[in-house]
């Protein structure tokens, strides 16, 4: 419920935080309302029945929070909201409600599936639930528009829960997306998260969840596509000055360039604002780094994803994409090194180019300072104006017959007008 009474109640006092939502910078916009509070929400319906509370502070519940309930005034309110600003909303519903605790003693909770986290729910009766949720919602919206897609389950992968579950679920058709959530760095009191982050080994233990995932759809020949519900980097609300600041997006795009080439149809960045990771300042609604390079992400990186090999050292990695709203590639580089330059030739196959100039755009942290919450673009850093406006992100112009020049702990997007690849046309 954060995020929404942020924005609700601070949205008018915050230039950029107004334009960010009714702005088309990220156009189509999903905005995920929910958490780890989801199975404590209860709603304020026409037989309710009793007083509709708000959260209330309990270091001995479950999450600190007794149940808390969502008005019918409120709910209106978040309508009118999603529906001026434009966005897709996903919305987190309450999956424990009237249950009681299963023989192990678990009790509600978010991410339910598999062994949970201290909250679980049998695969077979999560199904149970898809299926009728399923129901529910054919019978509200039969004969109109713009029906809900059934999201399920937001929980961390389990090969074995999330195969059952896909299994349990395609005849009926009932699942329209099956998410899972992505912490590859751990906790995030953990201090060598920045370690973490520019290892090589530990960025590709995402590559086998996204790998698994893919398999067991294909397998079952399922329909749902496969999203990324939620990622921050570290769980436990990440940590200050790791991932909300400039180094944190060297997990974040290549987990972007990662769930891309495993077909992953969208991908939910943990948290808008709250917590250690928010894209957005908590206190100022400023952008962090990682809303800059989300937004480069966004404006040239393509949807259609190409094949790409990098030689060499393993500090690097590589991402391309056909070029969005525009003609030819976007490479995206990553330089993990904190000390080595790399010069990086390209070579295409199957395609037809000339050596023309491309644009260039470097992400350097300011100072040279890992930690630092404000970026480069070109060493130009990056700022909101008085009008809560974020600057024109231009690029460099560079002769093509040259390597791409990455320094040490920088992040590069290079497009290449000139080369036609056959899929990309």
């Amino acid at each position: 419920m954060f995020l929404f009474y942020c924005l609700i109640q601070f949205l008018f006092s915050s230039n950029f935080l107004h334009n960010f939502v009714f702005s088309s910078a990220f156009s189509p916009l999903k905005l995920r309302l929910g958490g780890s509070l989801d199975d404590k929400v209860l709603y304020e319906t026409g037989d309710f029945g009793l007083p509709c509370l708000p959260f209330v502070k309990n270091d001995s519940a479950l999450f600190g929070y007794n149940d808390g309930c969502l008005p019918i005034s409120r709910w209106d309110q978040l309508n009118k909201f999603f529906e001026e600003a434009r966005v897709s909303v996903v919305f987190g519903l309450n999956a424990l409600n009237g249950r009681v605790p299963m023989p192990d003693g678990s009790v509600g909770g978010n991410e339910l599936s598999g062994k949970g986290i201290r909250a679980r729910i049998d695969v077979a009766q999560y199904a149970k639930d898809t299926k009728s949720l399923k129901k529910i919602v054919d019978q509200i919206y039969e004969g109109r528009s713009g029906k809900p897609l059934i999201i399920a389950p937001g929980g961390n992968f389990e090969v074995e829960w999330y195969s059952q579950f896909i299994d349990l679920t395609k005849r009926s058709s009932s699942l329209d997306v099956i998410t899972h959530h992505m912490y590859i760095l751990g906790p995030g009191v953990d201090e060598h998260l920045v370690e973490k982050i520019l290892n090589h080994s530990r960025l590709d233990l995402a590559a086998s969840v996204f790998a698994n995932l893919s398999v067991i759809l294909r397998n079952a020949g399922s329909s749902p596509t496969a999203w990324v519900g939620e990622a921050g980097g570290a769980y436990n609300s990440g940590r200050n000055l790791v991932t909300n600041s400039f180094v944190s997006s060297f997990w974040y795009l290549d987990q972007l360039g990662m769930s891309a080439n495993y077909d992953t149809k969208s991908y939910c960045r943990q948290s808008l604002i709250g917590g250690n990771y928010g894209l957005l300042n908590t206190t100022t609604f400023e952008p962090n780094p990682d809303y800059y390079s989300a937004l480069l992400w966004h404006r040239l990186m393509g949807p259609k994803v190409l094949a790409t090999d990098f030689i060499g050292t393993k500090k690097i990695r590589a991402y391309t994409h056909c070029a969005r709203d525009s003609n030819g590639i976007t490479l995206l580089l990553l330089n993990l090194d904190l000390i080595e330059t790399a010069y990086v030739q390209v070579s295409i196959k199957s395609a037809e180019f000339t050596k023309e100039t491309r644009e260039e755009y470097h992400l350097t942290a300011k100072d040279g300072d890992l930690h630092s919450q404000t970026v480069l673009l070109n060493g130009k850093a990056l700022n909101v104006d008085s009008y809560g406006q974020i600057p024109a992100l231009e690029p460099l112009e560079v002769d093509g017959s040259q390597p791409i020049k990455v320094d040490p702990v920088s992040v590069v997007f290079a497009h290449l007008p000139y080369v036609h690849a056959p899929a990309c046309i």
